[in-house]
């Protein structure tokens, strides 16, 4: 008996955009991606290159590169030939377009953006044109497999369902036990994407050396004059993270093959006590003392680095005592009495509390409703980020630096008024809590989100070995997922409750709607034939999906836990 197999090549009965069937093409290239996280695992890297051709010169595979580029925030950014993608029929003929005899990218368009909240500072970002951004989305599709399953398990960065809260809790397993390392080596490289070797790059990453090479030499443009490229990936290339994550991976294995952990009684046997923890190019090394992790781990990682074009700042790279504590990701992590304890760091409550304030200032006549608006987004991404360490102090910290704002706020808009009539306008009571902040905006009452009272939930750490490209963990991602999800719509109760009645799926193309897709609001019967704006008549829609169901004029129809069952 013989199975016959998908070998890659599927025909396509699409006509245009919105025709495309969307559930087949995601299936198609999950499936692609599957057999090259295998042959990965195999070490059959001739068969990764004949599944990544196949992949790239996918129709499938090249309408899901283009959605990608036409649907995230830089998707109205031109590069340097000024063209962007919106109707759907640009949107077609850019699939026809990815080809890659013929392709030589262009020069990137050089912008220059603040670096954090400092305004003085500024980091170098490339445009690329729409084309090339499409071509980056189109190879990351073939190469992204291959970097989750070769990717260093303390790297948290820049890769696919892992986070922040994934590198500190990483932190936290390494570091609050009374035999864990007390010294930690707080690394900083060099204009880490302006300085990897290309040369480096060209020989180790697996993937077409032609196409990537152009990349690399694209250029950029600044000022109406071309600038060539010797080295670096540019910041705002959608494939740049994931060949930064390539270019610093290994560096796990080889700090294992130096300082092996070997079992022990710790009171008798002096332990390295090596653990690596990276975010992209920001990383902390654990060890057993302040000589050591000067004279035998800081060489290995500086060799380690000078191979692919790298070095450390000698200003930013410091050795510090857990007593001390350090910021890393926001957070600060610093040991009181012997006892391990992460808090949101100082820098980040002063940047949050000078953007709150910021908004609050520049905003002196609108309403306080419209005023609500502008801040709630602001107060619930910030303290849903820090939620998950010691906050509860910082977060009623902030409630008081956020409320003192909005009085001198009020003052300015009512000189003339008592502080009793004041507090009246515009501080109500609110589920017994005083002193709450609220307006009216579109006919409704909304009032100012206080983190004071956001419960601390601990964030459960990724496996280190997970992998998202790999069908034996699809199980583990979609429990986790629904945890994601709940989390990050905290205090949206409809959201939430669409969400799961959908089971996490859009019902158009039968895909996971998650944080990174984005979604819309439909109203199933139109609110100007007379549909109500009622849970009953709401669905959650990829915006993709949203525009295709107006643009189509298609119905769609509320789907039920029991009818998936």
């Amino acid at each position: 008996m013989t199975v016959q197999q998908d070998t890659g090549a599927v025909s396509h009965n699409a006509e245009g955009w919105h025709t495309i069937n969307w559930q087949q093409a995601h299936a198609h290239v999950r499936r692609l991606q599957a057999r090259i996280v295998k042959a990965t695992q195999e070490g059959k890297w001739g068969k990764v290159k004949s599944l990544q051709h196949l992949l790239t010169r996918s129709f499938y595979a090249k309408a899901i590169a283009v959605k990608r580029v036409t649907e995230n925030k830089g998707k109205k950014t031109p590069g340097v030939d000024g063209m962007v993608w919106q109707t759907p029929q640009e949107k077609w003929d850019a699939i026809s377009d990815l080809n890659q005899r013929g392709y030589n990218p262009q020069p990137l368009r050089r912008i220059y953006i603040p670096k954090g909240q400092n305004t003085t500072k500024k980091r170098p970002l490339g445009i690329p044109t729409m084309k090339d951004r499409a071509m980056q989305a189109l190879y990351l599709l073939a190469l992204e497999s291959v970097a989750e399953t070769t990717g260093d398990t303390c790297s948290y960065g820049f890769r696919k369902e892992r986070c922040c809260a994934d590198a500190i809790g990483h932190c936290f397993n390494a570091l609050n036990k009374p035999t864990s390392a007390v010294w930690v080596l707080e690394g900083d490289i060099r204009a880490c994407f302006d300085s990897i070797s290309h040369d480096w790059l060209l020989e180790n990453v697996p993937m077409e050396k032609e196409i990537l090479r152009k990349w690399l030499k694209a250029g950029y443009m600044e000022s109406g004059k071309l600038y060539s490229t010797e080295a670096g990936t540019p910041q705002g290339g959608i494939a740049s993270p994931v060949l930064a994550n390539m270019v610093l991976d290994g560096l796990e294995s080889l700090l294992q093959e130096k300082f092996p952990k070997r079992k022990g009684n710790y009171k008798t046997y002096n332990a390295p006590k090596v653990n690596l923890i990276r975010y992209a190019d920001d990383f902390v090394i654990t060890g057993r003392s302040k000589e050591f992790l000067e004279h035998d781990v800081k060489p290995v990682v500086e060799v380690f680095l000078e191979e692919r074009g790298l070095e450390l700042s000698p200003d930013k790279t410091l050795i510090t005592h857990l007593d001390t504590g350090f910021d890393f990701l926001g957070q600060n992590i610093r040991k009181y009495n012997g006892k391990l304890l992460i808090k949101p760091s100082k820098k980040s409550v002063k940047q949050h509390l000078d953007q709150v304030r910021s908004i609050i200032k520049t905003n002196p006549s609108i309403s306080a409703g419209k005023l609500i608006r502008k801040l709630n987004p602001v107060l619930r991404g910030w303290a849903l980020y820090h939620r998950h360490v010691v906050s509860k102090d910082t977060f009623a910290h902030v409630q008081k630096e956020v409320i003192l704002a909005l009085l001198r706020w009020v003052r300015r808009r009512h000189k003339n008024k008592g502080a009793l009539w004041r507090k009246q306008k515009y501080f109500t009571v609110n589920k017994g809590h005083d002193w709450v902040f609220f307006g009216e905006d579109h006919g409704k009452e909304i009032t100012l989100f206080n983190p004071a009272y956001l419960p601390i939930k601990r964030h459960t750490k990724i496996r280190k070995d997970a992998n998202p490209f790999d069908p034996a963990w699809e199980m583990y991602f979609e429990k986790r997922l629904e945890t994601k999800m709940v989390n990050h719509l905290q205090g949206r109760k409809q959201l939430i409750r669409l969400w799961k009645a959908q089971n996490g799926v859009c019902p158009v193309c039968q895909e996971r709607i998650t944080t990174e897709t984005g979604w819309n609001n439909h109203h199933i019967k139109p609110r100007a034939l007379g549909g109500a704006d009622t849970y009953e008549n709401r669905v959650l829609l990829h915006p993709n999906c949203h525009r295709m169901i107006h643009n189509s004029n298609i119905s769609v129809e509320k789907p039920r836990l029991d009818e998936r069952r």
